[in-house]
């Protein structure tokens, strides 16, 4: 299995790297000189393995097939931390733009919140023009709005997700407070979506200032994660062909599912918030432990995610053999 897992590594690498997701320099990869060339010994009834006059028991197998899912999940995890944070920076340098800040149809919502959730579909076009260009450039978002200080929704692109929402008011949501308490950007947990497009959604959020004194709140520009994108990504890479019970799965920093590579399994709601694997990953550390998932005793190699004020996390999960 551990041929396997390393072939694997440099296709996942290559996989990856073609998408422009991030870069890595290749001497960290380079399995030409750290892969060990194999061979049975026939002689020994242990089936040890030889390399270059070294011999490779079970044991050692297991640890190299744990440091090539170690390097697998360290991978994913720095392109996922890469995306989103190309997401939040995005948002935070439009959210400085003129037309972001100005806020000229406040007056308006008190006629049309109720009705079409924000403001009508031809007012504020240049901000709308905004959030439609964002959209546009970055498939891991799938909505950006803006919501005044109070809460209350001011405009949202696509305005046909606007037009769908359930609710008017936003001001209960983690991902606005925290952009209001910590004045910057902010990833909110993974919740229920008001948008009748997406069942689930994670949003980034950054304060906008006021055009008059660069000081005063005057609204909050945000936009929500597709999990949609991740999990055709985590699906893309064929991870199974590590081993076909091998699942990998992101999570967001409370513990539920973001995104999964089993395509079976993606759209149902999980909590991975017991897992030790997840509780060390919480806490900034990365590694293999032995975790219960789903009645099944996994070995779980995770790492951490770590994005504006909160950390994910990446799990690679195998059955026990």
């Amino acid at each position: 299995m551990a041929i396997f897992a390393i072939t694997t590594v440099t296709t996942l690498y290559l996989a990856i790297y073609s998408n422009n997701a991030f870069a890595i320099n290749e001497n960290s990869i380079n399995t030409s000189k750290t892969s060990p060339s194999f061979a049975l010994n026939k002689d020994n009834n242990n089936a040890t393995i030889k390399n270059n006059n070294q011999k490779y028991t079970t044991t050692n197998l297991k640890n190299a097939e744990q440091q090539n899912n170690l390097l697998i999940a360290k991978l994913l995890a720095k392109n996922l931390e890469n995306r989103i944070q190309k997401a939040g920076a995005i948002l935070e340098i439009t959210s400085k733009l003129p037309q972001v800040r100005d806020i000229p149809f406040v007056n308006v919502l008190n006629q049309t919140l109720k009705t079409f959730h924000g403001i009508p579909q031809n007012a504020d076009n240049e901000k709308r023009q905004v959030a439609r260009d964002i959209l546009s450039s970055n498939s891991d978002l799938f909505k950006v709005f803006l919501a005044l200080p109070n809460g209350n929704m001011y405009l949202l692109e696509p305005y046909s997700v606007q037009k769908g929402l359930t609710a008017n008011n936003y001001a209960f949501r983690d991902y606005f407070q925290g952009a209001i308490k910590t004045n910057g950007i902010y990833l909110g947990n993974v919740i229920i979506s008001t948008a009748a497009s997406h069942d689930k959604e994670a949003v980034i959020a950054t304060p906008i200032y006021s055009l008059k004194d660069n000081s005063t709140i005057v609204g909050v520009w945000a936009g929500s994660i597709d999990f949609g994108a991740l999990n055709k990504e985590s699906q893309s890479l064929n991870i199974a062909s590590l081993d076909n019970n091998t699942r990998i799965v992101y999570v967001g920093h409370l513990g539920q599912k973001v995104a999964d590579s089993d395509v079976n399994k993606s759209n149902i709601p999980e909590s991975f918030a017991n897992l030790q694997s997840f509780k060390n990953a919480a806490n900034g550390q990365s590694g293999s432990v032995i975790d219960t998932v789903n009645n099944t005793k996994m070995m779980v190699t995770y790492q951490p995610v770590k994005v504006f004020d909160n950390t994910w996390a990446v799990l690679l999960m195998q059955p026990l053999q």
